[in-house]
């Protein structure tokens, strides 16, 4: 059995991402970071409808406890797997932080998301990475505004540009293992994450997309879980946006 690690797992789009990549019969390790319980109970759904996975406390803000993270991994691999290796990894924990302009941006206000959207991501791949079999595959998810510039939201737009600059980078960099590594960057989701509570807001945006609505979080969880399977096993340093057609 292959073994996917799904970051942010305990709900919304990582929450679709983990129920269905253990319906094609891949075992998962998702991670929650305040609510034990959205973690367990993701985890038990899967093993529910026959699947095996494990949910572990994780912070992406906290990069000095992501040895002991690693450590978990490793023992969760050997007595709920059997394996010493995992084979896929889900960079999407993130967070959107307070939104303002350019002139209202505080430091610790950008300091938390560098630490949660960008250094998380990059320290927890690089911890990791040691653990992943050679030809595994790495999903960061992104965002459309690293494409398409909005008020308010500079910062966070800034980084999900730099975690795609990451993954062509890191496909570089590991291609000796074959292990490849691919961004998908959703639009507007129709998540508490994404403001998808706002009709105003979802009016307006499903206006400006051609499929005529906002994704719903298992559009990116279904797409995301196709390839974690080896019909993309010639996919590597792409940016993939999922976004119904936005603005064109």
């Amino acid at each position: 059995m292959k073994v996917a690690i799904i970051t942010g797992g305990s709900r919304g789009i990582g929450k679709s991402i983990a129920l269905n990549t253990a319906k094609r019969g891949v075992g998962v390790i998702l991670t929650y970071n305040n609510n034990r319980e959205e973690g367990l109970a993701v985890a038990n759904e899967i093993k529910k409808n026959g699947g095996k996975a494990v949910a572990l406390q994780w912070d992406s803000s906290k990069v000095a406890s992501f040895g002991d993270f690693t450590a978990q991994v490793k023992e969760s691999l050997k007595d709920e797997f059997g394996k010493e290796t995992f084979d896929f990894l889900v960079n999407n924990a993130g967070i959107s932080g307070q939104r303002g302009s350019i002139l209202e941006t505080t430091e610790e206000g950008f300091d938390e998301l560098v630490n949660v959207n960008l250094k998380g991501p990059y320290f927890l791949t690089q911890k990791l990475v040691p653990l992943m079999a050679d030809g595994g595959h790495i999903i960061n998810i992104s965002s459309g505004l690293a494409r398409f510039a909005f008020p308010n939201v500079a910062v966070y737009g800034a980084l999900k540009s730099a975690l795609e600059g990451f993954t062509r980078y890191f496909a570089k960099e590991f291609a000796d293992r074959k292990i490849r590594a691919n961004s998908v960057a959703p639009g507007a989701v129709d998540t508490e994450f994404g403001g998808g509570k706002d009709s105003n807001v979802k009016k307006h945006i499903s206006e400006m997309t051609a499929l005529g609505k906002m994704a719903e979080a298992e559009d990116i969880g279904l797409f995301v879980a196709s390839l974690l399977t080896d019909d993309s096993r010639f996919l590597n340093a792409q940016r993939i946006e999922l976004s119904g057609g936005f603005f064109i």
